[in-house]
């Protein structure tokens, strides 16, 4: 039957930033902020919620005497997609047998 899917990837904006991650494996705030649209209060949040379940590492510290957030996927975040996507798979894979 059906596998439940991820509620921590299922958000739309916690999608959007493991999807970036995987195919760009880091990326900073700012640069996240502008791709997903997102408010910085927002993907502030978001992000903490991803790091305290281990999918990503957040990195801050200064670059050009300016605070700089660096955000990378970690292989348990990169697990997690990808049992994410299979489980969409299999979701589409049933349907298209059922019709």
């Amino acid at each position: 039957m059906y596998k439940d899917l991820n509620p921590l990837l299922h958000s739309p904006l916690r999608l959007a930033v493991i999807s970036f991650l995987v195919s760009h494996s880091s990326s900073d705030f700012n640069e996240l902020k502008d791709i997903t649209k997102a408010t910085s209060g927002n993907l502030s949040v978001q992000l903490k919620k991803l790091e305290q379940a281990g999918y990503i590492k957040i990195v801050k510290g200064f670059k050009n005497n300016y605070p700089h957030t660096s955000v990378e996927i970690t292989p348990k975040g990169l697990d997690a997609f990808e049992e994410y996507v299979e489980a969409i798979k299999k979701y589409i894979e049933k349907d298209a047998k059922d019709e």
